[in-house]
């Protein structure tokens, strides 16, 4: 499985993709990372128990991307592929696609704090029931999604966003300390 280094100026995260799994979702992932169109990303939103105080059902998740709906980054939204389809369910550290409605993803991301299976197919955070396309999951670097969780935020947005310096694929073979 491939995998990707991000790195921010708290520290770098490193993600598994699951392209066997979510093979549509992955490639578009995969693509933004080596026609480098994460220039310039962040992590620019926040959700934690207590900002969050108009929606039923609570979640916690870091998000990032390109944050503009029309960056001249982005590339065309990709089909939905549901955890139904994929089985990667979003559990502590799964990284899943931010999406208005199905088929609406293209480059914006979150990584789930601690499980949220409301993010699921069939799961009551969205209306249409649809849940969001997972596709990966952190492997090295949790605390540092933490650390961005726990920043300054208005409205679940953080003032400052975290720049993204970098994302990459880790292209050397990593092996188990």
């Amino acid at each position: 499985n491939p995998r990707i280094h991000i790195q921010t100026e708290l520290g770098k995260i490193i993600i598994e993709l699951y392209p066997q799994r979510a093979p549509v979702t992955v490639a578009n992932f995969l693509r933004y990372v080596a026609e480098n169109r994460f220039t310039g990303a962040v992590f620019y939103r926040v959700v934690h128990m207590d900002n969050q105080p108009n929606d039923d059902v609570k979640i916690e998740v870091i998000q990032g991307g390109l944050k503009e709906d029309d960056h001249p980054q982005s590339l065309s939204p990709v089909p939905h592929e549901t955890t139904a389809q994929t089985g990667i369910l979003h559990k502590d550290g799964v990284i899943s696609m931010a999406r208005n409605e199905p088929g609406t993803a293209s480059s914006e991301f979150f990584i789930c704090i601690g499980d949220q299976p409301e993010l699921d197919f069939g799961g009551a955070r969205n209306p249409d029931g649809q849940g969001f396309a997972a596709f990966g999951r952190v492997v090295e670097g949790m605390d540092v999604v933490r650390k961005i969780q726990n920043q300054p935020e208005a409205e679940q947005y953080l003032t400052p966003a975290i720049m993204i310096s970098e994302i990459k694929t880790v292209l050397e073979k990593l092996f188990d300390q």
